[in-house]
């Protein structure tokens, strides 16, 4: 209990400097080290995000670093997508779960270490902290992936949330961080309502991690303005990855595949239907981006006689 005491704060402890991502090793260290099933690991790790999350969000809420009306479209997608994924996890073996949950944390480890070349959208003064217009559409999209992801695998999403909020809607990125924390709340709560059927928890395992969690959130926002985040969040990506690859060796065997293909026969017309509707939200996202004002030329470009500075007969002189 105190390994695991200890593990719950260092978690909470990233959740506080990094503003999201130490919750993706909540599911692992609870199966492997509390020895919980894969279901009951994720939806405990639901209760943690959950309430972390909302104690974080009132924090920057009373700061005003929250955005209200982007994080309520992108929560609502999110809630729809927490509680498909909820639903769906039931009918899924918890080997194929933990699977899912390795490839989510590979990404999770590639967003980590991936080095943007796109700068924070530049701010005047005066520029609201929030902004009016949202590409709604690609919006909802996100917020339904996200959402599904939280709701199969138990993870908050912070480390796809935050990215999106920032580059996506034109949040600056302390103002993404708030945000993403509200979001990641209300997605935990509909992923609950979709684990209702299946609903296991234990109670003083739950209150134990949960509590070392938030003590560990508090230390890590007083450490973030002393510590590297970026070096930080570069050496956690990769210990992720490699716990990512660990989970990969470990579950993957011909059992597991056994499982995948006869999950496929069970409910092969469900799982086409599902990627259909996948693939039409990616196909619109795609119409919805090339038809964005923000990547159609603004204005016609300056033709190559008004580039020149000296006029020609200035030339002769």
């Amino acid at each position: 209990m105190i390994l695991l005491a200890a593990l719950a704060i260092i978690i909470g402890i990233l959740l506080g400097l990094l503003g999201g991502g130490g919750s993706i090793l909540t599911v692992p260290v609870l199966v492997y080290l509390a020895g919980l099933s894969t279901k009951s690991a994720i939806i405990t790790s639901l209760v943690v995000v959950c309430i972390t999350s909302s104690i974080a969000a009132v924090n920057h809420a009373r700061a005003g670093r929250v955005c209200w009306k982007t994080g309520l479209i992108f929560g609502l997608a999110g809630m729809g997508g927490a509680f498909v994924g909820g639903r769906i996890a039931a009918f899924i073996p918890d080997p194929i779960l933990l699977v899912l949950f390795a490839c989510v944390m590979l990404a999770a480890s590639f967003a980590m270490l991936r080095t943007r070349k796109k700068q924070e959208p530049t701010r005047q003064v005066g520029d609201k902290l929030c902004p009016e217009n949202l590409p709604v559409a690609a919006i909802l999209f996100d917020g339904l992936l996200v959402g599904l992801i939280t709701g199969l695998v138990g993870v908050g999403g912070g480390f796809l949330l935050v990215p999106a909020l920032n580059y996506l809607a034109g949040l600056p990125m302390h103002a993404a961080i708030g945000t993403s924390l509200f979001i990641i709340a209300i997605q935990a709560v509909a992923a609950l309502a979709g684990h209702a059927s299946h609903f296991e928890i234990n109670l003083p395992l739950t209150a134990l991690v949960t509590s070392c969690a938030i003590v560990g959130s508090f230390i890590g926002a007083q450490l973030s303005g002393k510590i590297s985040t970026r070096n930080l969040k570069r050496g956690f990506g990769v210990f992720v990855f490699l716990l990512g690859c660990f989970l990969l060796y470990k579950e993957i065997n011909p059992k597991m595949v056994a499982q995948i293909v006869e999950l496929f026969k069970q409910g092969r017309e469900f799982i086409l239907g599902a990627l259909s509707f996948l693939l039409l939200l990616c196909l619109y996202r795609l119409w919805s981006w090339l038809h964005s004002s923000n990547n159609m030329p603004t204005e016609e470009p300056p033709s190559t006689f008004s580039q020149c500075k000296t006029p020609f007969k200035d030339t002769l002189k």
